[in-house]
């Protein structure tokens, strides 16, 4: 019977490429479920903060303005409201507000200043409902105060003048809004003169003059921002 030949042996070199094979495996298989189990890139993404828009100064005003309360009642409405509301008027197209940066103070030359009364006329169990109108006539956006502190409503008879809101003006405060070009806001709630005569003297008088009727004429001259209106609103009062 033939004996069978010895079996080659393998050199050292073939093992040592094997163990080498075997080792590299090893190592992708372990970084494979590494990256699946850690997930690195998560943690790049959430360490990045979210862009945020760049703050602005002003805000855009889409409704109307405070009136102030100085010696006068504010016009009654058929809901309470809080002080610091306003009511809304027409409201323009939402335009994304500039930056403090961009924005510059409204001029004389860029609005228009009303001055409004609700009646020409008044019987004598009336009050005079008195609201500013302001319109950015220019084609650029403004900013303006339209605040209780920077309105005045005036009115006179004549040379007399009969009552100023700044007489008995209670906490006046600073309301800077930007006014978009073209846009026209009023009063939120109008004043109601109670046809007396003011004065810082008789803030808390309860026997001030009452303003005579009869067919007297009177007129209003108001000014919001330091801009004054250019004409007055007259009435008659009976």
């Amino acid at each position: 019977m033939a004996t069978p030949a010895p079996r080659r042996r393998q050199s050292p070199a073939v093992y040592r490429r094997r163990r080498l094979m075997l080792l590299l495996v090893i190592a992708v298989v372990v970084a494979a479920v590494w990256l699946l189990v850690a997930q690195p890139w998560r943690g790049t993404a959430a360490e990045q903060p979210a862009s945020s828009p760049l703050p602005s100064r002003y805000s855009s005003i889409t409704t109307g303005f405070p009136a102030p309360s100085a010696g006068a009642t504010a016009a009654p409405s058929a809901s309470p409201t809080p002080t610091a509301s306003v009511a809304p008027v027409a409201e323009p197209t939402p335009t994304p507000a500039p930056t403090a940066t961009e924005a510059v103070a409204c001029t004389a030359g860029d609005v228009t200043v009303e001055a409004l009364a609700d009646h020409d006329t008044y019987a004598s169990d009336q009050n005079p409902q008195l609201s500013i109108k302001l319109t950015n006539k220019s084609a650029k956006d403004c900013t303006i105060n339209v605040g209780t502190s920077a309105q005045v409503f005036t009115i006179t008879s004549g040379s007399d003048t009969w009552w100023r809101s700044t007489d008995c003006q209670n906490q006046p405060s600073d309301m800077v809004v930007l006014l978009t070009a073209g846009q026209s806001v009023t009063s939120a709630t109008p004043l109601t003169w109670d046809r007396t005569r003011s004065s810082v003297d008789s803030c808390d008088s309860p026997d001030r003059s009452r303003a005579p009727g009869g067919g007297a004429s009177y007129h209003l001259a108001v000014s919001i921002g330091g801009i004054p209106a250019t004409q007055t609103a007259s009435f008659m009062l009976y």
